[in-house]
């Protein structure tokens, strides 16, 4: 499968453009006072609801066709049910070896972190480092879900940038909070939560790098589902359950049905 240079850097540039959003939770941690619940309750809502939606209805749907064109009708339902779950697997092993103090997905707030700032400045700056790798651990299979999801269909790269975008802010706030606290240094904060995104567009560089001279039908369309599912397990594991953390149930869902309705809209329009 042939892609054009435009193409691979259009798709590069959402990669990278995602998992920098991390500096924009960063910049919220130093400018806010207060925490904004609500707004971030909706908007990891509204994302869960996009990744879900445009999952099981478009990325599934692509990656099935693609098998069953290649497999037959049994092979191919049956290749696209594993590749699902095995993409599953794979970001619920990650999620798992990462040790829930420094997972970047237990909930902080800058309100919260000031009670916290009396601790040994090594114990917060470890704090801060290590959510930094974890977010990097996270975000490699996350960025090869972006790139290759742009490859495709540019129009639904977006959809999946900007839902990636929206669940790395929270992850900019939990990296810089702890590391401003241990150093009193902003710049090193912002920095370090800032480069911590960049394993987003290195997951699509080596993902595209490895899988590139191999890609064909079947490759792509076991990538695919694989994507659904990673996409799937975040939103599941991390988004919604982060969403009802940080504000009222209601609003988490009334983020999750809004992102449903705009990412229908978005993929209707361009039938």
């Amino acid at each position: 499968m042939e892609y054009d240079i435009n193409t691979i850097l259009f798709a590069f540039g959402l990669t990278l453009f995602a998992g920098l959003s991390t500096g924009i939770g960063s910049a919220i941690a130093f400018f806010a006072k207060r925490t904004n619940t609500k707004f971030l309750s909706i908007s990891l809502g509204f994302s869960a609801g996009v990744m879900i939606y445009v999952s099981f209805v478009e990325i599934m749907v692509k990656a099935r066709d693609e098998l069953v064109a290649e497999l037959g009708i049994q092979g191919g339902y049956w290749t696209t049910a594993a590749a699902f779950f095995g993409g599953i697997l794979i970001i619920a092993l990650i999620d798992k070896l990462i040790p829930s103090y420094e997972n970047p997905h237990e909930i902080r707030m800058v309100e919260d972190m000031e009670s916290e700032s009396q601790q040994k400045n090594h114990k917060l700056m470890r704090m801060g480092l290590f959510t930094a790798l974890a977010i990097a651990i996270h975000n490699f299979p996350e960025g090869l879900a972006t790139f290759t999801a742009a490859l495709t269909e540019p129009s639904l790269g977006i959809a999946i940038a900007v839902a990636i975008a929206i669940h790395n802010i929270p992850e900019g706030i939990a990296v810089s909070v702890p590391v401003y606290y241990a150093t009193g240094d902003k710049r090193k904060a912002f920095r370090l939560s800032f480069l911590s995104g960049l394993a987003e567009p290195v997951g699509a560089l080596v993902g595209f790098l490895i899988l590139m001279p191999f890609m064909s039908p079947v490759v792509f369309g076991i990538l695919f589902a694989a994507v659904a599912g990673i996409m799937v397990f975040i939103s599941l594991d991390e988004l919604l359950p982060s969403a009802r953390e940080y504000g009222e149930h209601h609003l988490s869902i009334y983020g999750l049905i809004t992102g449903m309705v705009v990412m229908a809209i978005s993929l209707l329009l361009f039938i």
